[in-house]
């Protein structure tokens, strides 16, 4: 079965034009804090990962509209890169 070219060229500029998220959580804090922010302007919401305990999540987020999260994507557990040596 082949494929015509226009049909690839329409997928692929329909796969380029979608857009890109940047990544939001930071692998090397295990706490995300997780701040909603609406209101007539907009604003989205967004995460901070800078933290390294829920408690000291938690007292950020005291008395804003915001969650504490743990980190999907934390590091804790990532084996040390291993070094290789060359024979000579």
């Amino acid at each position: 079965m082949r494929i015509p070219f226009p049909v690839i060229l329409a997928v692929g500029s329909l796969v380029a034009a979608a857009p890109a998220g940047a990544q939001t959580y930071d692998p090397r804090y295990p706490v995300c804090l997780h701040v909603f922010s609406g209101g007539i302007g907009g604003g989205g919401d967004w995460y901070e990962c800078n933290f390294t305990s829920l408690p000291q999540c938690n007292a950020t987020a005291s008395g804003r509209a915001a969650i504490c999260i743990i980190n999907p994507y934390y590091a804790a557990n990532e084996p040390p890169r291993r070094r290789y040596r060359r024979a000579y």
